[in-house]
């Protein structure tokens, strides 16, 4: 007899038909377009600011200081990662009283909305002083909205998977970020090729922000059409939605918040620290050219776009814990050899960035939805927006900074690996506390008041 629950059909043998696995495959690519169109809209985004930091800055900023103008533009940039916290505090429980999809739609059109108006915005040549406030407030108002894209694409996405391939699902949330990074990265490349430096001034930095506009209405559409997770529908249906999920998630799940919080940070750090920081790094302590060190970035960021899937994948058939502990654990043990290894030359650089990389994929495509499993459905969205974004706030931006700074207050250049060890055992004490919860159901005691909301558990097949 065939039973059914909000993860999807399910047997006593643990089997599925022909037409109930092609429902899940459809069901899933449907639930990955939705949850992370906006984290690709958002890294795009991220990506074409980083890079066009100079350009950026002769636009806005007065044009007799050009170092000034720099540091304005990266101030501007830090403060967008200040915020987050605050739009996870907003969208967080917002999601968690109205729902995953109705937050998706929000923080998506405000992303884009303030995107396409940067693209519009005149420069400080026509309108003066206005225009870096301008650009300040917009910021400000896409990392208010960004503050709110995990924690909603998060719990959509863990919520809407098949329960036996949940992992697979979720891991999709960081691949778009990958994805959304190198397409940003590009289209700034393409610029760079085929523009003079005039015309990527007066209007070629533009096109990205432009660009990106309808990449964000198409998310909109996508995620306006969607229904809302069968468990917050359930929530709904059983009159179970929380009335205050932050309160409650302090009262109740501390301990879920740290430990969500130290996976977080475990995967903040090496993720800046490779992806972002090692180009600085070569550049300034290994002599390596910008074009070498660009590109085995590029080649990082595709070699996670290829591993974090199957990561996740991996975890829905092993666990969580077992993906994760290994990944921190061998974070832990090769962190300060990788860069004593960077020190041989360019081929021992590429060795120790490509296993860095490897290590950061396996993190990646685990982390995000072993955090979702950790939290019950009433307060997952407080839960995931908080630690994401606090972690985020406090480690994520702060990478080249400190790094800078305590190369230089040590003289010693093998400060990334034992920085990178200190969080590497965060996530691994926060990994051991957490119990196993592949194929969990994703409704916890907790969740069901009194109502016909129910999800009966079964096991990792359904």
């Amino acid at each position: 007899m065939r039973t059914y629950n909000s993860a999807g059909p399910h047997d006593g043998a643990g089997t599925t038909t022909d037409v109930e696995a092609a429902t899940d495959v459809v069901a899933l690519r449907r639930s990955v377009i939705a949850g992370a169109v906006g984290v690709f809209v958002h890294w795009f985004d991220w990506a074409a600011y980083a890079y066009l930091a100079g350009t950026v800055a002769t636009v806005f900023f007065p044009a007799q200081d050009r170092t000034t103008g720099l540091l304005a533009v990266f101030g501007v940039f830090a403060v967008s990662f200040g915020i987050r916290p605050i739009g996870a505090l907003v969208f967080g429980p917002l999601g968690d009283r109205i729902g995953r999809k109705r937050t998706l739609s929000l923080v998506i059109f405000m992303m884009s909305g303030a995107t396409l108006t940067i693209g519009l915005l005149p420069g400080y040549a026509s309108i003066g002083i206005a225009a870096p406030v301008l650009m300040l407030v917009l910021r400000l108002v896409q990392g208010f909205a960004a503050g709110g894209e995990f924690g909603s694409a998060a719990s959509f996405l863990a919520e809407s998977a098949p329960r036996r391939r949940r992992g697979f699902g979720v891991s999709w949330l960081e691949a778009g970020s990958l994805l959304g990074f190198l397409a940003g990265s590009f289209v700034f490349l393409l610029l760079s090729a085929g523009l003079d430096e005039n015309q990527l001034t007066s209007w070629g930095w533009r096109i990205p922000f432009l660009v990106s506009a309808p990449l964000g209405v198409i998310g909109f559409v996508i995620r306006s059409k969607i229904e809302d997770t069968p468990q917050f529908r359930m929530l709904e249906a059983g009159d179970s939605v929380p009335r205050s999920p932050v309160r409650e998630l302090l009262r109740s799940h501390r301990r879920q918040l740290l430990q969500a919080a130290g996976l977080m940070a475990a995967m903040h750090v090496p993720f800046y620290a490779v992806l972002t920081y090692l180009v600085t790094y070569e550049t300034d302590h290994l002599g390596h050219s910008a074009d070498s060190a660009a590109l085995l970035s590029t080649v990082i960021s595709l070699l996670g776009l290829a591993l974090v899937p199957l990561f996740g994948m991996l975890s829905d058939r092993v666990g969580r814990k077992p993906v994760f502990v290994g990944a921190t654990a061998a974070l832990l043990v090769v962190s300060t050899p990788a860069f004593l290894l960077m020190r041989t030359g360019l081929a021992g650089t590429w060795a120790a960035g490509l296993l860095l990389g490897v290590i950061l994929a396996a993190i990646l495509g685990t982390y995000a939805v072993w955090s979702a499993e950790a939290f019950p459905t009433r307060t997952r969205q407080s839960g995931l927006s908080i630690s994401y974004n606090i972690t985020a706030a406090l480690f994520a931006g702060t990478v080249p900074y400190l790094m800078t700074v305590l190369i230089s207050a040590t003289g010693s250049t093998l400060v990334p690996g034992p920085y990178l060890m200190v969080f590497a055992l965060a996530g691994l004490v926060a990994a051991l506390t957490l119990r196993e919860t592949a194929g969990c159901a994703l409704l916890h005691p907790e969740d069901v008041a009194e109502g016909p909301a129910r999800e009966t558990p079964v096991d990792s097949a359904a």
